[in-house]
Order: structure tokens, then sequence, then C-alpha cells
């Protein structure tokens, strides 16, 4: 998992598949950066082509703690369809805002 700080927001980038073998990884990433009050998350999803029930789990709990404090939020960019798929099956697609390039969501900040 590769993480980038700047000033105003992370990065976070994975080429992995998130499933129950490699969420706790990610869960412990995003745990410590919201302890350290680093809540502005880009999410690069662009090379994941798998999300398990696990993942998305970590994902929910750490938009949920960002948004709670008010600090920031988790933003999702580069999903491969069956990702899009995925989340507007299991009715979480509303929770994340997703953009397609990685400049667009640094926009944001």
């Amino acid at each position: 998992m590769d993480v980038k700080t700047t000033d105003k927001y992370t990065i976070i980038s994975t080429d992995a598949r998130i499933d129950h073998l490699t969420a706790p990884d990610l869960d412990d990433t995003l745990r410590q950066l919201i302890d350290s009050d680093h809540c502005r998350i880009i999410f690069d999803m662009s090379q994941i082509d798998f999300v398990s029930s696990a993942g998305w789990w970590v994902l929910i709990k750490a938009q949920k703690a960002c948004k709670q404090s008010e600090r920031g939020e988790i933003l999702l960019v580069g999903l491969q369809e069956p990702i899009r798929e995925s989340m507007n099956l299991i009715g979480i697609a509303p929770l994340f805002h997703q953009y397609d390039q990685l400049c667009e969501a640094e926009a944001v900040w």
C-alpha cells in the first residue's frame, strides 16, 4: 500500500485485491491516518479489481469516522466497472464521492 500525504490531503493506492487478507492492512492504514487528523483521503482504486465485503466494511467505517469528525471524507478514484456495480448492488455508492481521474479528486481540496 502506497500512502502520500500533502498539506491538504492524503492519497492511498494499492494494486492488491481488497479481501479478508488485505482488508486489515487497509483498516490499519486508514485508522492511523484518521487518528493523526488526516481525514481528507483520496483512495486511488484504479488498480483494484475486487473488493470483498470485508473491504467495503473497512471503507464504510473509515468514511463514517471522517464525516462524523467533520474533518473530511474519503474520495474514491478510478473505480473499474465491476467495483462500481458492486457498490451499486450493495447500496453504498451514495456514501462516497467517486471520480474518474486523480486530478478531479485533488481539486476538491
